[in-house]
């Protein structure tokens, strides 16, 4: 008779499937838009002379209330978690709030040991917070399992956590590690790029459009795209009724995609000419004429 201790040692554990990698490069690099670095510049003047959320309340401000490296690259790769399908600052709160939840420092001992209550109460504001709850605790016990509790330093092995795509691990690897390995792409960036008629054919996922400009937009550029675009989208280039009246790319005649015509003024209504007064007649009278 076989024990329970002996069946149980004859199970085997599946180990995870290991993730596809995440492409780098097209095969056939994408056409140079036509005056893109004239475009390029536009905006970043733009940016200058604007404070967008993103400017103070985005991932890279997660890691400023951490003392300990580690502490500081598990901040930013948390911040970058929530902040799918959320506002910068909504995100910013979350962070802060999970930060005091948990102790007082966000690191990766810390949401293992907080209950999962604690911490969706903590960041119930973001979008789908369920969720995200459990991808960060997902990711904190793989982080202390697989990498020493730290962030991991390439693109595969962070998409390899359960709630990090591309566009985060990109991120993160700019930010907690100042590797600049590929462009991160968000909504703002897809969104922006494709106005200005950067992709042909159009893009209809992120990843298209990462693949995209990584092929042309010089390398030392690919780390200051998203930062940019991203405050642009912010601030001018929203996704609805962008305000292409304040945009410099409006009147030099760099968007495809600018709306330059004038609102149109309310229609005039007509006035009703009220009808003419015509003195009612009476009743006819033939008058006869005696010859």
């Amino acid at each position: 008779m076989v024990s329970e201790e002996d069946a149980s040692s004859k199970v085997k554990i599946k180990s995870p499937k290991k993730p596809k990698p995440i492409p780098r490069s097209l095969d056939t690099p994408h056409i140079t838009p036509s005056r893109w670095r004239e475009v390029y510049d536009s905006i970043k003047e733009m940016r200058t002379q604007m404070v967008a959320p993103v400017d103070t309340m985005g991932c890279e401000q997660a890691q400023h209330k951490e003392k300990d490296p580690k502490n500081r690259r598990f901040a930013i790769l948390v911040s970058l978690m929530l902040s799918s399908q959320t506002k910068d600052e909504v995100t910013d709160a979350a962070v802060d709030k999970l930060r005091a939840a948990v102790g007082g420092t966000l690191s990766v001992d810390a949401i293992i040991s907080a209950d999962e209550s604690t911490i969706s109460d903590a960041i119930a504001k973001v979008g789908f917070w369920r969720r995200k709850t459990g991808y960060i605790k997902k990711a904190a016990l793989r982080l202390r399992d697989d990498f020493d509790s730290d962030v991991p330093k390439t693109v595969d092995e962070l998409c390899s956590l359960t709630g990090v795509g591309p566009k985060m691990a990109f991120l993160t690897l700019q930010v907690a590690w100042n590797l600049n390995h590929g462009i991160g792409v968000d909504v703002h960036v897809h969104r922006i790029t494709n106005r200005l008629g950067w992709h042909q054919p159009p893009t209809k996922k992120p990843e298209e459009t990462r693949l995209n400009l990584q092929s042309w937009l010089p390398l030392e550029l690919h780390r200051d795209i998203n930062h940019m675009l991203v405050g642009f989208g912010q601030t001018i280039c929203v996704a609805v009724g962008p305000k292409c009246d304040s945009c410099t790319l409006s009147t030099k005649g760099l968007c495809p995609s600018a709306n330059t015509k004038l609102p149109k003024s309310p229609k005039k209504r007509k006035r009703q000419s009220s009808p003419s007064l015509e003195p009612e007649s009476g009743p006819k009278i033939d008058i006869a004429i005696e010859s």
